[in-house]
């Protein structure tokens, strides 16, 4: 029905014709009997065959037609969305912004041009150019312009970029964990790479030590003489020269050995890959000890500096400080040349003759060397702290010398017949209260001078299985007669936590090894008493050494005593 108001097409008139001329009876061929009959199917014939090809005909322009007003659907579609894309619109405002732009500019350029004009004296006229040669020679201009900034920035725009500011990135680098073999490894690095600063030093001090005569004496000509004709500076140039060309020989493959003294080449351990707990045990604390001395010699050098800086000690101070004033002095008054003159002799004179004679004259150097005496009297900030606490103690003890003058009446209360250690010893106490008191020990006992605050411990008891009883925390005494052991979790003095042991009772001492896997000798002490099954441990002392070394004299010494009645009763 889309073709029903159109023109019809040339197949359709066809197929009208060609019907009307079948059905009408022919002239020619009536008179013939048959012929009408014959006529009639040939003409039916032709009329299915017309009627077929014009609709198929029709069939198919129909079908071209739909698919052409599809395909014209598709492409208003397509256009639509490409416009809407590309903001067609946008785009011709700003153009039109931008012209109307220009032609402002152009105005006011020519305005300014116009009043220049205006005040600039009159000019003979020129010839007048034609249109097309300004319009060529703006051309041109333009494109020398453009390609002097295409050439400026390909030359200098690299550069010009590196001038941009940024905002500085804050990376935090990440932390590896502690291992045993990293720390190692770490150490021997550290080891390494301070190895030609320590070799440089040592042939310094060979140098000034005379290690080797000859070799000592051709340095020292040789550097008085530069420092004479001022080739001080030069010399030493030169040296770090011949230093790099020797290092590049050495990395070249020449076996070159250029050391006043001979470097001792330390044997290199392959490093173990299966080790122990013991073993990486012992390894940390071995790299710990090593990095705490390390540590603590930098410390030190640091901090005596801060000390000689900051007054600390004004009598070392003081000198630092005329010695400042007097170069001051000297460089503000004597030309450089002499000034490099003299400081050079002087280097000299002091590095090869007056510190060998310091160094093999010990006493000499004591009493003359100002400035060894100065850097090893100034104190660091541990030092600082003793002598503070020292200086606090004393008036601490001169104001308990005077406390007994102010209290003399307390004296008639004391008992004649007791001494003054006694009486000391009747105030000692615990944190808890009084010391006898706590242990339900007579009066005269108390602990030891060694041990009179006590050591920090943990007994482990190992007959018993509650937890609670099998490891207590505390801390140990020693008097003259017993060993008492008092439990931090104990709330009173009759606390069955405590324990009481006599020196008499106890039949077997040892130094304790808690954990068999840690080096060592352990930090414990084995205590065996006919009461107990197993013995009694007490182990975690940071001073085992020392509390075992004052309970095994005790012990011994009150074995010695209780054996000779015994066997004069035999």
């Amino acid at each position: 029905m889309i073709w029903a108001g159109r023109k019809q097409p040339a197949a359709v008139a066809r197929f009208q014709e060609t019907t009307k001329a079948a059905t009408l009876p022919s002239r020619s061929c009536g008179n013939v009997p048959g012929t009408g009959r014959m006529e009639r199917r040939m003409a039916m014939c032709k009329m299915e065959d017309c009627t077929f090809d014009s609709f198929e005909m029709l069939y198919s322009g129909t079908v071209n037609k739909i698919k052409s007003h599809k395909s014209n659907l598709n492409l208003k579609e397509e256009l639509r969305k490409l416009r809407e894309e590309t903001n067609v619109d946008s785009l011709r405002q700003e153009l039109e912004k931008e012209r109307s732009k220009r032609i402002d500019l152009e105005q006011k350029m020519n305005e300014v041009l116009k009043t220049r004009l205006e005040d600039s004296p009159p000019q003979p006229p020129r010839k007048q150019q034609s249109p097309s040669n300004n319009g060529t020679d703006k051309q041109q201009k333009e494109v020398w312009s453009s390609r002097l900034q295409k050439w400026l920035h390909e030359r200098f725009g690299v550069y010009i970029e590196d001038f941009r500011f940024q905002p500085e990135e804050s990376t935090v680098e990440a932390e590896e964990p502690l291992s045993a073999k990293r720390l190692t490894e770490n150490m021997r690095r550290l080891k390494r790479g301070a190895r030609p600063v320590t070799n440089f030093l040592r042939n310094l001090s060979a140098l000034s030590n005379w290690h080797s005569v000859y070799t000592s004496a051709i340095a020292f000509i040789i550097y008085m003489n530069a420092a004479w004709h001022g080739w001080a500076i030069p010399m030493f140039l030169f040296l770090a020269i011949l230093r790099l060309s020797l290092n590049y020989l050495i990395a070249r493959g020449w076996r070159i050995q250029w050391s006043i003294v001979p470097e001792v080449s330390e044997p290199m351990e392959p490093p173990k890959e299966d080790l122990t707990v013991s073993e990486k045990f012992q390894l940390v604390l071995d790299v710990a000890q090593k990095a705490q001395n390390l540590f603590g010699k930098m410390a030190d050098v640091l901090e005596k500096i801060k000390n000689l800086f900051m007054w600390v000690q004004p009598e070392s101070t003081r000198k630092l400080y005329i010695c400042l004033w007097m170069a001051f002095i000297t460089s503000c008054v004597l030309p450089y040349k002499l000034m490099g003159f003299m400081m050079g002799l002087y280097a000299g004179i002091k590095f090869f003759i007056i510190d060998f004679l310091f160094k093999s004259c010990p006493k000499l150097r004591d009493k003359y060397d100002t400035p060894f005496i100065v850097w090893n009297s100034l104190p660091t900030d541990p030092q600082l702290k003793e002598r503070t606490n020292a200086t606090v103690s004393r008036r601490l003890s001169g104001s308990e010398k005077v406390q007994p003058v102010v209290s003399r009446s307390s004296l008639a209360t004391i008992p004649c017949g007791l001494s003054r250690e006694e009486d000391t010893g009747r105030s000692h106490g615990t944190k808890k209260g009084a010391f006898h008191e706590i242990f339900n020990l007579p009066e005269s006992e108390r602990p030891l001078a060694v041990c009179e605050n006590g050591w920090r411990c943990c007994l482990i008891n190992r007959d018993r299985k509650m937890p609670t009883d099998y490891i207590r925390n505390g801390v140990l005494f020693v008097t003259e007669n017993y060993l008492c052991f008092e439990s931090s979790s104990s709330r009173s003095s009759s606390s069955k936590k405590n324990k009481v042991i006599k020196l008499v009772d106890i039949t077997d001492i040892q130094k304790y090894k808690v954990l068999s896997v840690l080096p060592g000798s352990g930090m414990g002490i084995s205590i065996a008493t006919p009461s107990t099954q197993k013995p009694l441990v007490f182990g975690a002392m940071i001073h085992r050494d020392e509390a075992f070394e004052a309970i095994f004299t005790q012990y011994m010494k009150i074995m010695t005593t209780a054996k000779p009645p015994a066997s004069a009763e035999l």
